[in-house]
Formats: C-alpha cells, structure tokens, sequence
C-alpha cells in the first residue's frame, strides 16, 4: 500500500510539475550587443522586448548568455531574452536558458528581422526555413527542428546587388523611427496573445497587420 500511495504521489507531482512548465513561456529577441548595433534594423529583436519591457513595466538585468527580464500575466510566467552570444550563436542561449526554466518548445517565441517583408509587416509561423538568417540558421542547427514558433519582423529590402550585410546593419531612417512607435505596440500586443490565446488564434489575429 505504501508502495502505491507513493507511486501515485509521484504521478501526481510529475503531472503538476508539467502543468507549471506549460504556464512558462521565453520570448527571445535576435540581435548583436554593443552600442553599435543597438540602431540597426538586424538588432529588431531587441528593440521589440526593449519596447515591450517598457509596456509591461520590468527590467532587464545581466546574466548567463544574456540580458533577462520577466513578467507575469495572469498566471503565466514570462521571461525575455536578448542574448549577449551575438546572433551568430543565438541558439545557445536560446537552448540554455529553454532547459534552465523546463520551458517547452512549443512556449517558445523567437522575434527577428525579415527582408523579405516589408518594413513593419509582422508574420508570426510556427515553422519554415531559415531563409539565409544567421541566428535562425543556429538556432535551427541547436535544436535540430525547423518547428519552433518565430515572429518575422519586416525590415524591407532597400538595398542594391552585393549590399545586404550592409542594410541589416545600417541604421533606421527617421521616418522608420517615427513609424516603429506604433509597430512596437502592435508587437506588445502580439506578444501578449502568444502567451494568452495561443499562436494560431494570434496568427489569424496579427498576420499581415
């Protein structure tokens, strides 16, 4: 009898322990540190979680493979990444810090620049390629699935033959500046269905918005 109690005990505790890590959710924004990024449109990811941290009301503070910062929301809790490994290797920090918090894939969200949306068009999936991205190309070689949820921020491609790298890295023109403000609330709102309607209703919701 004791035998049993104890192995429905341990049924019990696994199952809430499961519970708990489907309310954790990471959101990881892409980018590269140092102030000469900070501007640029390839560091998109960073500017979403700075925009959304300053929404939500926290902070983010230095820690292992990056700056954290977490918030609840009704119950879930949430924690925002910007990973300090430059994007190159964003998988290990995404990897890292999925396993440190038992943090299910399919609660995970990856925000990063697109060019081949236009400028402030938002397209959230929950599978595709890496289309050439150097951080999802990692972060798909770290977790070996291409199935894993990303939101592609459109950055526009308004560059010649040969001058890509130098678009990513280039600096928001001021009328990009100016129109952000409304696209990061539109991310904040974004973000906050991710978590709370799950990501097909907030697919349908926000696609092409």
């Amino acid at each position: 009898m004791l035998q049993f109690l104890k192995s429905i005990f341990n049924k019990s505790k696994s199952v809430l322990e499961e519970t708990d890590n489907m309310k954790k959710y990471l959101i990881i924004g892409l980018g590269n540190i140092g102030s000469e990024y900070s501007e640029t449109r390839h560091n998109i990811g960073f500017k979403v979680l700075d925009a959304l941290a300053k929404a939500l009301d926290f902070s983010f503070e230095t820690v292992k493979l990056g700056d954290v910062g977490t918030f609840k929301i009704k119950g879930r809790s949430v924690l925002c990444l910007k990973p300090s490994t430059y994007m190159n290797l964003s998988g290990k920090a995404l990897k890292y810090w999925m396993d440190k918090e038992n943090i299910p894939l399919e609660n995970v969200l990856v925000i990063t620049d697109d060019i081949n949306l236009e400028f402030g068009s938002l397209r959230l999936k929950t599978k595709g390629s890496n289309g050439g991205h150097n951080g999802l190309k990692d972060i798909q070689n770290v977790l070996q699935t291409t199935n894993y949820n990303r939101l592609r921020f459109g950055v526009g491609a308004d560059f010649g033959k040969g001058r890509q790298v130098e678009y990513v890295l280039g600096k928001w023109s001021e009328t990009e500046k100016d129109a952000l403000k409304e696209r990061f609330e539109k991310t904040t709102e974004l973000v906050q269905s991710f978590v709370l309607a799950g990501v097909a209703l907030t697919m349908n919701e926000f696609n092409g918005s």
